[in-house]
């Protein structure tokens, strides 16, 4: 147990580097982190190094890992399931594809022209920006490992159960038909060395990096702003516990937003440290993060209205159902 809390006070949510940062804001800057200024100036430090470490190392990691299923051989296995089960399949490839919901809709086009079922494409889809394993020690680190594996499997649930129902209704015919002339030729990667993956590895470190590095520090920025300059009062005012239409507007103020997950956890942990509840914060970074403007956008080059309507109601719903089930149990998760 000692072990266990050790690993998550100083490798996760790393107090040392909190202390170390009060150090500096403290002796350097001059600045009494107990105020405005110098609390904003210690969270702000303080997590964008947090979450800029984490994020490299799990990153790096994923994508060793990643390295071992190109694109090729996930098609075939997925292509050998059925029903449920290749939705599922289908949600938890989306766990190991760090890609947020834009960059994720390339590869939504390369598994339909490649003849996957619709629905399984629509579970990747709507996991893979939702929920990824990078993000689950991010929210351990924030929050708590409860917290972190409800939030996955509500996440993964919501997945499959989107793509079934996507499958169900039948609806390929509201597909663009360019994406299923678009075919696909399945070429025979070569065995990668060590080396070669673990350069594959850096490689995709730079690159989300590069992709999130201005969310997260917007997100950050957000995240001191609320922490230490808003009053409870307006947020309680707002998104209090007590609102019935707390969940409502925090799932639909974050559609015109466009950010990672990784951007949006600075501003959940200032929510919740303000009192909102548990529900209504995770309902906020759902609804950034899979039902994104720009994404929607986006899927509306592939797919009619018709089915881009049934996607966002599916979805919306679910989100809505998880924040206010969340609310209503969120004292198991404390």
């Amino acid at each position: 147990m000692f072990v266990f809390q050790w690993i998550n006070t100083q490798l996760l949510k790393m107090q040392w580097l909190s202390d170390l940062i009060k150090l500096l804001v403290e002796n350097v800057f001059k600045l009494n982190v107990n105020e405005r200024v110098g609390g904003s100036v210690h969270f702000f430090i303080y997590d964008v190094v947090k979450i800029f470490i984490l994020l490299s190392v799990l990153i790096f990691a994923i994508s060793y890992i990643q390295s071992y299923f190109p694109p090729e051989k996930t098609k075939k296995i997925l292509g050998g399931f059925k029903g449920i089960k290749a939705n599922l399949l289908g949600a938890l490839l989306g766990t190991v594809t760090p890609f947020c919901s834009c960059s994720s809709i390339p590869l939504f086009i390369g598994f339909t022209s490649a003849g996957l079922p619709l629905g399984v494409t629509f579970s990747f889809l709507i996991s893979s920006p939702l929920v990824d394993l990078a993000s689950v020690i991010l929210l351990a680190s924030i929050f708590n490992w409860k917290i972190a594996i409800t939030y996955v499997i509500v996440g993964l649930l919501l997945a499959v159960t989107g793509g079934t129902i996507i499958s169900k209704l039948k609806l390929e015919e509201y597909v663009e038909p360019y994406v299923y002339g678009n075919k696909s030729v399945d070429i025979e990667q070569e065995e990668l060395t060590v080396k070669e993956r673990i350069e594959f590895s850096k490689e995709q470190v730079i690159a989300i990096i590069k992709r999130v590095w201005k969310y997260v520090l917007i997100g950050v920025g957000i995240g001191a702003a609320i922490h230490n300059w808003i009053p409870e009062s307006i947020i309680s005012a707002v998104l209090g516990q007590d609102k019935w239409y707390s969940v409502l507007v925090a799932s639909f103020v974050g559609i015109p937003m466009y950010a990672d997950i990784f951007g949006t956890l600075p501003i959940a942990e200032a929510l919740v440290l303000k009192g909102v509840g548990l529900g209504t914060v995770l309902s906020f970074m759902m609804g950034v993060t899979a039902l994104s403007l720009p994404s929607l956008i986006m899927l509306k080059q592939v797919v009619k209205p018709k089915l881009l309507s049934i996607f966002f109601g599916i979805v919306t719903a679910g989100i809505i159902i998880i924040g206010y089930s969340f609310n209503a149990f969120g004292y198991l998760f404390i």
